[in-house]
C-alpha cells in the first residue's frame, strides 16, 4: 500500500501543477540542474583532493576546510558520490567512491560519540545499497554494535556526547542526547535486518521512544538536547545548545526529528513514529516564520520576543537572520519520504518540491568552480559557537542529492502510472 501511495503522490501533484497550483514546482527541473552542479563541484574536489583521508566539510576563511577521521561529518562527502554513481552511472563515480568509502573502514570500531550512523551508514550503507559487497555488510554490522555500546537501559537512550562538559555558566551535561541521534537508528535497524539479531532495532525503537516522551514540546518543536540522569533515567535539563534559546525551535534539529522518526516509522510500522514525523512536519510547514521560499532561518524563533539566549547573540553581526540550506534540504528529503505514508501526502510532496526548485534557484545552488566546489551555499552549523555561519557544508550537500533522487524516483513512479492508465 505504501508503495503505491509512493507513486500515486506525484501523480496528484502532476494534476494540482496542471491547475496553476503552487506552479514554482514545475518551472525547472532540479534534479537535472542539481545533479549536473554536483558533477561539476564534485569533480573538482576530486582534482583538488584527490587522495582519501582529508574529507570536505566546509569553507573557513574563504578556503577548503578539510576533517581527517575524528569529527562526525566524514561520511557525507563518499555519500555524495555515491548518490552521482547511482544517477549517472558512471565508473568513475563508482570507483571514486569505493576509495573515499574504504578509507573510513577503521571508524566501525568507533565508541567515543554517537554519529556512527552520518560516519557509516552515509558511505558505507550507500555502498552496499549498490554493489551488495558482503564486505560492507559485515562493516556496517560491526559499527552498529559499536554505537550499541553507549546504550543505556535506564535512559533508555544511546548517549551522544562522551564528555562532561560546562554550557556557559550551567551546570555540567551528565548524558546528553541531542535530537541528530535519530539518525544513527537506521544503521542500528539495518543490523537487525541482515543479521536476525533483534538487540539492534530493539536499541533503536527504545531510543525513538524515550527521545518522542522527552525531547518535544506540546506544539511538536523539538529540543536539541536532554541531559538525563543515567542512575535514575530521570530528565535533568532540556536545551537548544546550537539554535536560538533553550525555548526556540533549531531547525535543522526539527528537520531531524522530521527525518528521524518518518525513517523509523518506515523500519517499524509503529503508528507513534509516523504521528510524531507528522506533527513534527506541520509545526515545520505551518510556522509563520517560515520564509516563503521554503528555506528556514538558522532557527525559527531566533530574535523574537519571548525567547531569551543565554549566549551573547549580537545581530548586529548579520544584515539578516541566516538562513540554513542544510536544514531545508534534510526537511525536503523527509517530507518526500514521508508523503507515502500518509493519505494527504501531497502537501508535503509539493513542499518538498517548493524547497528543491528553491534550493536549485541561483541564490543557493553555487556556480561551478566556485563556493570551493560545494553544491549549497547559505547554511549554518552553530551560530552559538560561532562556527560555520552562512556557508557550505558537506551534510547539505548530501541531502540535496538524496532528496533529488528521491523526487526524481517519484515522478518516474507517476509517470508509469500516467502512462498505464486506461483514463
Amino acid at each position: 500500500m505504501n508503495a503505491i501511495r509512493y507513486a500515486l503522490t506525484p501523480l496528484l501533484c502532476l494534476f494540482l501543477l496542471s491547475c496553476g497550483d503552487r506552479r514554482e514546482v514545475a518551472c525547472a527541473d532540479p534534479v537535472a540542474i542539481g545533479f549536473r552542479t554536483a558533477e561539476a563541484q564534485l569533480s573538482a574536489q576530486l582534482r583538488t583532493n584527490p587522495v582519501p583521508g582529508a574529507y570536505p566539510r566546509t569553507v573557513k576563511d574563504n578556503r577548503l576546510y578539510v576533517t581527517t577521521l575524528n569529527d562526525w561529518t566524514e561520511g557525507f562527502f563518499p555519500g555524495c558520490l555515491w548518490y552521482v554513481y547511482e544517477y549517472t552511472g558512471g565508473e568513475e563515480w563508482k570507483q571514486a567512491a569505493i576509495r573515499w568509502t574504504e578509507a573510513l573502514e577503521p571508524l566501525k570500531k568507533l565508541t567515543h560519540h554517537h554519529a556512527l550512523g552520518f560516519l557509516m551508514y552515509c558511505s558505507f550503507g550507500n555502498a552496499y545499497r549498490l554493489t551488495g559487497d558482503a564486505r560492507y555488510k559485515a562493516i556496517l554490522v560491526e559499527s552498529a554494535r559499536s554505537l550499541c555500546t553507549r546504550f543505556n537501559e535506564r535512559t533508555g537512550c544511546i548517549e551522544s556526547w562522551n564528555y562532561r562538559r560546562s554550557w556557559n555558566g550551567r551546570d555540567e551535561w551528565f548524558y546528553p542526547v541531542i535530537i541528530d541521534n535519530l539518525m544513527n537508528l537506521e544503521l542500528l535497524y539495518f543490523a537487525t535486518r541482515v543479521t536476525g539479531d533483534s538487540l539492534y532495532a530493539r536499541v533503536a525503537t527504545t531510543h525513538a521512544l524515550t527521545t518522542a516522551r522527552h525531547h518535544f514540546r506540546p506544539d511538536y518543536s523539538s529540543y536539541h538536547v536532554v541531559d538525563y540522569d543515567e542512575r535514575t533515567g530521570s530528565v535533568l535539563h532540556r536545551g537548544t545548545c546550537q539554535g536560538y534559546a533553550d525555548n526556540s525551535t533549531w531547525a535543522r534539529g526539527q528537520a531531524w526529528a522530521i527525518y528521524g522518526y518518518t525513517m523509523a516509522y518506515r523500519e517499524t510500522g509503529i503508528p507513534q513514529f509516523l504521528s510524531v514525523a507528522v506533527r513534527a512536519a506541520d509545526f515545520w510547514l505551518n510556522h509563520p516564520r517560515l520564509p516563503a521560499d521554503g528555506i528556514p532561518y538558522w532557527d525559527f524563533n531566533a530574535g523574537q520576543e519571548g525567547y531569551a539566549p543565554d549566549w551573547n547573540y549580537a545581530p548586529q553581526r548579520f544584515p539578516a537572520v541566516p538562513r540554513d540550506a542544510s536544514a531545508a534540504a534534510i526537511a525536503a528529503s523527509a517530507f518526500l519520504e514521508l508523503s507515502g505514508y500518509v493519505e494527504d501526502g501531497g502537501r508535503y510532496w509539493m513542499a518538498a518540491g517548493h524547497i528543491l526548485n528553491s534550493l536549485t534557484s541561483a541564490e543557493y545552488l553555487a556556480q561551478p568552480g566556485t563556493n570551493c566546489h560545494f553544491i549549497l551555499k547559505h547554511c549554518v552549523g552553530s551560530i552559538p559557537h560561532g562556527n560555520e555561519i552562512d556557508v557550505p557544508l558537506v551534510y547539505a550537500d548530501y541531502y540535496y542529492l538524496e532528496a533529488l533522487l528521491r523526487y526524481k524516483a517519484g515522478q518516474e513512479s507517476a509517470h508509469k502510472q500516467l502512462a498505464s492508465s486506461s483514463y
